[in-house]
């Protein structure tokens, strides 16, 4: 770390810690504690307010702050999505202090570094959070696709689709025009027009395989705006369960996004749910045990009923 960079990392210190000793700083910067004496010196000679208290070390004067610093791209994006995910997940005084804090960090930003972290920034959504995925398939995929939004040129790659629990996985070659990507209860998304089924899909990054950037390009469509798409509903299959008194609470807190409405009586929830096919539900509805009650269709009893008696000869 070269002197200037270390004035500057040594003022972001102070301003992070109420007092900070010479002794942790030369320990911090892995330097002496004579220069950090004299980079104290230099930074108060350059008008930084630093206060020295004997035995608890160095501290900036109430009140001041280091005027805007410089954000590369990468830095700009990073504080952008963080502040977005503020603004979607916390309550009305931090989604305020968030939208504050991001207009702040805009004006910063150099025309040429604005323009692209807008590139960047729109081509990335998170919409609910979740546990993240510990797959380096998963992340070596979301580099990859992410450069190839931005260079605008197709993709292809190995797709494996499980429709059903019972069913057996579908693998197909896919190329696709990447339109951005989503970050959904934990696990990234693709959205992009499919070549093979001319529409617009949805991937998960988990099961894509032996992704390749082409060289062909795309044009991305000016009407399309992935903050504001949301995809086509085709679920044509209602379910309706009932579930113990005692579930209520949990169910509500689930949002499982399936359920369409419930109806709380005496006997208990019911709740209808909205479902592509009956499989949809079907671990779902297992995990609440014999808390959960299926009214209807008559298929989808049968299919728990079916999948209970696979269970129970298990043990």
């Amino acid at each position: 770390m070269n002197k200037t960079d270390r004035l500057l990392a040594i003022v972001l210190e102070l301003q992070a810690r109420r007092a900070v000793r010479a002794e942790d700083l030369a320990a911090l910067f892995e330097t002496s504690v004579r220069t950090i004496y004299r980079d104290i010196q230099a930074l108060s000679e350059a008008g930084v307010p630093i206060i020295g208290t004997t035995g608890q070390g160095y501290s900036l004067v109430e009140g001041y702050f280091l005027p805007p610093v410089r954000f590369t791209i990468e830095e700009a994006v990073t504080l952008l999505i963080g502040t977005e995910f503020i603004e979607q997940q916390f309550d009305e005084e931090y989604r305020h202090r968030a939208c504050l804090a991001r207009k702040k960090i805009e004006v910063t930003l150099s025309d040429r570094v604005r323009e692209e972290t807008s590139r960047v920034h729109q081509s990335l959504r998170l919409l609910a959070p979740g546990k993240r995925s510990d797959s380096s398939a998963e992340k070596e995929n979301l580099n990859d696709i992410r450069r190839a939004i931005l260079d605008r040129r197709k993709i292809r790659f190995g797709y494996t689709k499980k429709t059903s629990p019972a069913a057996d996985s579908a693998y197909s070659k896919r190329t696709v025009d990447p339109y951005g990507l989503v970050l959904i209860e934990g696990t990234w998304m693709l959205v992009a027009r499919c070549d093979l089924r001319q529409g617009i899909r949805h991937f998960r990054l988990s099961r894509i395989e032996e992704l390749t950037e082409l060289e062909e390009p795309f044009e991305f469509p000016a009407d399309f705006d992935l903050k504001a798409y949301t995809p086509s509903d085709d679920r044509s299959l209602a379910v309706t369960l009932r579930f113990d008194p005692s579930l209520a609470d949990k169910v509500r807190q689930s949002n499982f996004p399936y359920i369409e409405e419930t109806h709380e009586h005496p006997d208990g929830l019911d709740v209808v749910l909205r479902v592509h096919q009956p499989d949809d539900l079907l671990q779902w509805v297992m995990g609440w045990g014999a808390g959960a009650i299926v009214l209807e269709p008559e298929s989808f009893r049968q299919r728990v009923r079916e999948e209970a008696y696979k269970i129970l000869k298990r043990y």
